[in-house]
């Protein structure tokens, strides 16, 4: 297949571009912004793979999304691009508004024109995969997990948007027939992450032997999903599932984020060592994220039963890996934090 992949730049969109590259034989046009957590050095290693194409433009532009899609004729739309960190979301949500909605609103109109040109055999195969967040169910309690048909209840201006984003995805299914698949994910993390999440955060910090701020008590919890078991759920659903169904895709790893903060000191204590004391001597307590939802915990069943999809990489092992990327690439993130980004803390 020619597949369109939106914020192929983005840290998921650029291990779902090499993945693709690497595990099938599609090809590949990364259509993305260059926003500030777009990084074409992310993909530097595939540039000149025959089978990869790279278009800047803005999927909030109309007029560029037409033009794109037109011109390229895709078999599949994979929509990847979206303003991800919630933090940035509570200082300037319009951003969020016009990436994650505009934008999307966009792509199925265009998407849509586009589908309805192709020949009955064509339109058969088409897909468009739209790809979301578990953050757009709010909060669960000490019990409980997300499935497919838990009621949406967003709380950030970013969950927000994502729930809206998965609404009008759903919805030019069922009113205009555009083979639409959603999945939700579980927190990501891994290579070529951008240093605002948790993880490079930490162990970036840790470098520099700064402050670990851990918001709260680093009692909220979050299912952690290595990036790589993702991307191969994403080929999974966009090979093999069915338009009009949701999947949720979750790493089966629940952790406190003090216990991830905690895990990452031990590792780089091991790895990195300083030259007094341990990494955890630098964890500092700050105030919390206003809105912050206690905990997410995703149920992949239905993914699992129904597609034959399986995470295969521990916590424990892909943690370690994470880690020794970052510590084997600093050229990668010290280059953006050359840049505007300084680690400072957003959404207070």
């Amino acid at each position: 297949m020619k597949i369109l992949v939106t914020g192929g730049c983005g840290f998921i969109g650029a291990n779902f571009v090499k993945h693709l590259l690497k595990h099938t034989d599609h090809s590949v046009i990364n259509f993305d912004k260059l926003t500030y957590a777009g990084n074409a050095k992310s993909l530097r290693d595939i540039s000149d793979s025959k089978r990869y194409k790279f278009i800047q433009a803005d999927i909030a532009d109309a007029v560029a999304v037409n033009a794109v899609i037109a011109e390229v004729r895709p078999d599949a739309i994979a929509h990847l691009a979206a303003e991800s960190h919630v933090d940035r979301s509570i200082d300037g949500p319009a951003e969020f508004i016009q990436t994650n909605i505009i934008g999307t609103f966009n792509l199925l109109n265009a998407a849509s024109t586009h589908c309805k040109q192709l020949s009955a055999r064509e339109q058969e195969a088409f897909r468009f995969l739209h790809v979301s967040t578990d953050e757009v169910y709010g909060s669960l309690g000490e019990t409980g997990l997300f499935t497919e048909s838990t009621a949406y209840d967003p709380h950030s201006p970013y969950s927000a948007t994502k729930a809206a984003s998965d609404h009008l995805a759903r919805a030019w299914k069922t009113t205009y027939g555009l083979p639409v698949i959603v999945t939700n994910c579980s927190n990501n993390y891994g290579p070529y992450q951008f240093p605002e999440k948790l993880l490079p955060v930490m162990i970036i910090k840790c470098l520099r032997e700064e402050a670990l701020p851990v918001y709260g008590k680093g009692l909220n919890v979050r299912d952690w999903l290595y990036v790589e078991d993702h991307v191969s759920a994403l080929t999974v659903v966009l090979d093999t599932g069915i338009p009009g169904e949701t999947y949720n895709i979750g790493g089966n790893s629940e952790r406190k984020n003090i216990d991830i903060v905690k895990a990452i000191c031990r590792i780089m204590d091991e790895l990195r060592p300083r030259k007094s004391g341990n990494y955890a001597d630098l964890i500092t307590y700050v105030s919390d994220r206003p809105g912050h939802d206690f905990r997410y915990a995703i149920d992949s069943t239905k993914i699992k039963h129904e597609l034959n999809w399986y995470p295969q990489h521990p916590l424990e092992i892909s943690l370690k890996k994470t880690i020794q990327w970052y510590l084997d690439n600093e050229f990668w993130w010290q280059d953006i934090l050359n840049g505007t980004y300084k680690l400072e803390r957003l959404g207070i």
